[in-house]
């Protein structure tokens, strides 16, 4: 078979041009420092590299949403710190009231601190993180504690007030209503694994546990009492302050039921918030612990993502030096080809 010039100079060409690609792509990678930019680069590492991206994302996913949700906790953490601080300072009022030889203008002077601490609690049961009332459960943009309008201290029973004196038992006669739900949020942290992340204001305030509102249904109409051992927080206090302005001391069927009775449940309120503080702040650790361990499958996965579509830089600049060595030469060779004509044979 007779090899024309025509066919050689093609075939040259062609050499040269596959060089030259050759050469484009690798100066792509020296620029970029990845070698895989598509399919044709490397099509065994394409299905690999898909999988691991969209394993990266999720990771990705989940420790954004770990680190909103622990932002999160650690506000509200915050909020608990300041009703222990309340509970503290209610404490020393009623010690002080109990033990000290006080006139009744000083019981009323310390239930009107009283008062305001109450107003500082009712703050923090309402309180909010970007917008979200934190203690509401999953109504979050519902208001989760209000005044009760129908709240009628006993005793004295007033004439005037026809609803039911304050019964323990009954949380429709207690000084505040609960409007949110009993079912905490709860933050997936691992495929499968969730854990609660909020603490609802019926188990934290009231003292009526998640279970039993659920099975009971909202409030109102449904009638609710606080746990064995436990108490209604603003109950205790708002009690305490009607103790105080009556100056009953040890009577437990007086008004506000006496600061003897009320000094034991102060205790029952704080001991109950230092509690779900213990237990928010366990499930914050946890949280914290599963964004660590994201993190290092996150950098795990981005050397498996690096081992298939990052370039060696070292690796791609000697292969660039030889494809330029290789393109002079074929460029050369071309140019000699070129400048052959039919002349050069007669």
């Amino acid at each position: 078979m007779k090899t024309t010039e025509r066919t050689t100079y093609r075939m040259l060409q062609t050499n040269l041009g596959r060089v030259t690609s050759r050469l484009e792509d690798l100066r792509i990678q020296g620029a970029t420092g990845i070698k895989l930019t598509k399919a044709s680069d490397d099509p065994s590492a394409i299905r690999p590299v898909l999988t691991t991206r969209t394993q990266i994302m999720h990771t990705e996913r989940y420790l954004e949403t770990m680190g909103v949700t622990l932002d999160k906790m650690q506000a509200t953490d915050g909020h608990l710190e300041h009703v222990e601080n309340i509970m503290q300072r209610a404490k020393e009022i009623t010690i002080n009231s109990i033990n000290g030889a006080m006139s009744p203008q000083d019981l009323n002077i310390f239930a009107d601190e009283l008062a305001n601490l109450q107003k500082e609690l009712l703050d923090s049961a309402n309180a909010q993180v970007d917008g979200k009332y934190i203690f509401s459960g999953f109504a979050e943009n519902t208001k989760p504690f209000v005044v009760n309008p129908n709240y009628n201290p006993n005793p004295p029973v007033d004439p005037l007030n026809p609803n039911p004196p304050y019964d323990p038992n009954d949380s429709t006669t207690w000084p505040y209503i609960y409007q949110g739900d009993a079912n905490p949020t709860e933050l997936e942290i691992t495929p499968g694994e969730r854990l609660e992340s909020t603490l609802t204001g019926n188990d934290l305030f009231m003292g009526i546990n998640n279970a039993a509102m659920q099975a009971a249904g909202p409030s109102p109409p449904a009638v609710y009492a606080s746990d064995p051992g436990r108490v209604d927080i603003l109950s205790v206090l708002k009690r305490t302050e009607e103790a105080l302005r009556a100056g009953n001391v040890d009577d437990p069927l007086g008004a506000g039921g006496g600061l003897q009775a009320n000094m034991d449940d102060l205790e029952l309120a704080a001991d109950q918030n230092r509690r779900l503080r213990s237990q928010l702040g366990n499930r914050a650790n946890r949280v914290d612990a599963a964004m660590l361990h994201q993190e290092d499958v996150k950098t795990d996965l981005m050397q498996i993502l690096s081992r298939y579509q990052d370039a060696d830089a070292i690796e791609t600049f000697n292969e660039i030096v030889k494809q330029e060595t290789a393109f002079q030469a074929a460029l050369n060779i071309t140019s000699k080809v070129s400048q052959i004509s039919i002349l050069d044979y007669l």
